[in-house]
């Protein structure tokens, strides 16, 4: 590769990723949607007991804003509101189901690397 391409154009790719799907709640929201389908709020926020709902709410206009998913209101009454993955967000389909094998390849890593550690051990 030439020399002259700096090493933020070579890492950009991935901060614009991580800015649009990085942090502890936007890639669980995302993956629930990808794999899970259509769901309202009340059913995001069962699935995710420890968010809080403003944490939620904001968390879900960021993925909306950045064209990843769609928010659909229901005129009637109650207000109806559901979330889906957009056709530009399907594409991070590939992305996510990575991230999760990684995530419990991972685990059992850990859980290797800890039981080899404890044999080691005097």
């Amino acid at each position: 590769m030439p020399e002259d391409i700096s090493k933020s154009f070579l890492t950009e790719g991935i901060m614009v990723t991580l800015q649009v799907i990085g942090g502890k709640w936007k890639p669980v929201i995302l993956y629930i949607l990808l794999n899970e389908g259509t769901k309202r709020f009340g059913e995001l926020r069962r699935m995710l007991p420890t968010i809080t709902q403003g944490m939620l709410t904001n968390q879900l206009r960021e993925l909306e804003r950045d064209g990843v998913i769609i928010r659909r209101v229901y005129q009637e009454i109650p207000p109806k509101v559901e979330y889906f993955v957009s056709e530009h967000g399907q594409t991070l389909s590939t992305i996510m189901g990575d991230m999760c094998g990684w995530g419990f390849q991972h685990t059992e890593y850990g859980k290797n690397a800890k039981e080899q550690d404890q044999l080691l051990s005097p």
